[in-house]
Order: C-alpha cells, then structure tokens, then sequence
C-alpha cells in the first residue's frame, strides 16, 4: 500500500475538506484497497480506510472464493487457487503484494533505520522482496489448491482475504506508532476506535463462524477459527519487527501484514483440513 495514495488517485489525502457523508467510510476504503473508482467527492478523506477494511476484505473474500470454487469445479483445485489469487491482487491492483516485497526488502538485510525507509521507498524491488513474493504466492496457491479440494473449502479462501483486512485494520488503533516520513500512516493514525476493531472482530467471527457451519458442518468453524487467529498473530508479530526496525507502520507495513496474515490463515486452515494419520 503506498505511502502517497489517496482515495481519489491524486495522493492528496484529507487536503478537500467537506462534509462527510455517512456511507464516506466504506467509499474512501474502497477507493483506497480496491480498483474501484470514486468520485473525489464521494471520498476525499482516508479516515474511513481501515475502520471499514474489513467490510471491504468481506466483498473481495466472497469475489475470490466465488473465482476459487469455480475454478476447482470447472477444472481443477490448483487452477481455482491460482484464480482466487489472481483475482484478489487484481482487484487491489496489487497493492499489498507490493508491500510485502517493500517491507521484506526493508527488513530483511542488516541495515540501519534511515536505510531501511530509503529502500523501502524506491520503486524497484531487491532479491529479498522477490524471493519473499514468490514464496508468499506459492505458499497461498498451494494451500488455497489444497482447501478447494475440500468440502466448503471456499470459506478459507473467503476468510483469509477478510482476516487480512483486520489485520491491517488494526493499525490505525491510538498509540499505533507511525514510521518516519509515512503520509499514510499519519493520515489513518488513531481513526480505528478500540471498541470498533473488537466489534469488527466479533462480527467478522460470527460471520466466518456461521457460514463455516452451514456449507462445512461445525468442525469446520473451530478449524477457520483457530485459523484467523494464527493470521492476526502473524500480523502482529510482523508489525511489532517492523516498529522495532522502521520506528513504527507505514503503507507498505499494512500491506505486508495483511499479505502475512492471509498466508497463514490458509496454511493452517489447509493443515487442519487433512486428516490426521
């Protein structure tokens, strides 16, 4: 995720000031974490980017799932869990992946804070940001192939893009440290309230844990439970290296965290979707 986006395309942030509307959250999130385009207008603002991230990562989970069940049908689990993947960097215009290789050039070599922020910068990416990109896409196709061959497998795929975004949905909380030089990161600093991210939280569950139950009997919902909550764990391992590192989260961060916490929500979703023995 950029550190110069904005929900318009313009990279001016919260510089139009208007009166915000009351659907003005879930237009500038969208706008920000998706392809879609709105007006300037409709979302001038980056207030409601994280705060309503998971409402976003809901539509993209159903969109990906959707692509990912269709194409096990149609051919085979591996080809659905290339398109589940292909679709949701499409539809984000491959923001987070973006990230991920920033951070992973960032952090990876031995180097000091100042030159850490000057690479994750550039527009070029090092050899640790593509080998961590190849992996992460291996390790998501592999584990996505492995779900879709599965009853109901399709919610996992769902879940991890939903997870995703409340990983990142927690970096906006008050006291979140910002990186240095970060445009992003101060214009979403302290929007996310404590109480909105744990009923994001409890909503998200309920959602994953009903759907689970429905398409894939009660065993499956303690299975993507447990696998939601090794993502966020991910995530916020990564964001506590990368505040060590940077001196705190900027766009790329966010990205990589939720690039991160997807991954992990598929593995471990995959791992106990085997039988044992």
């Amino acid at each position: 995720m950029p550190d110069d986006a904005a929900p318009d395309g313009t990279g001016r942030g919260d510089a139009v000031p208007r009166r915000r509307r009351p659907w003005a959250g879930p237009l500038e999130s969208a706008a920000l974490l998706t392809v879609l385009r709105v007006p300037a207008g409709a979302a001038a603002s980056t207030r409601g980017v994280l705060p309503w991230a998971p409402l976003v990562g809901l539509v993209l989970g159903g969109l990906a799932a959707g692509a990912g069940e269709a194409g096990a049908a149609l051919v085979s689990p591996l080809t659905g869990a290339v398109l589940a993947v292909a679709l949701t960097a499409a539809l984000t215009r491959g923001l987070h992946l973006d990230g991920l290789a920033d951070t992973a050039d960032g952090l990876g070599p031995l180097r000091g804070r100042e030159r850490a922020l000057e690479v994750m910068r550039q527009g070029d990416v090092g050899p640790f940001g593509v080998l961590t990109l190849v992996l992460t896409l291996l390790l998501q196709v592999a584990a996505g192939a492995a779900l879709l061959g599965t009853d109901g497998g399709w919610v996992a795929v769902a879940t991890a893009v939903v997870v995703a975004r409340l990983a990142m949905t927690r970096c906006g909380l008050r006291g979140v440290p910002t990186a240095q030089g970060s445009s992003l990161g101060r214009a979403v600093a302290g929007t996310v309230s404590a109480p909105w991210l744990a009923g994001a939280l409890v909503v998200a569950a309920a959602v994953i844990a009903g759907v689970a139950a429905l398409v894939a009997g009660p065993g499956a919902v303690w299975r993507l439970l447990v696998a939601a909550a090794a993502g966020l764990l991910a995530a916020e391992l990564l964001r506590a290296r990368a505040s060590a590192r940077l001196g705190g989260v900027n766009g790329d961060v966010m990205g990589a965290m939720g690039e991160a916490a997807a991954t992990v929500v598929l593995l471990v979703a995959a791992a106990l979707a085997q039988p044992v023995g």
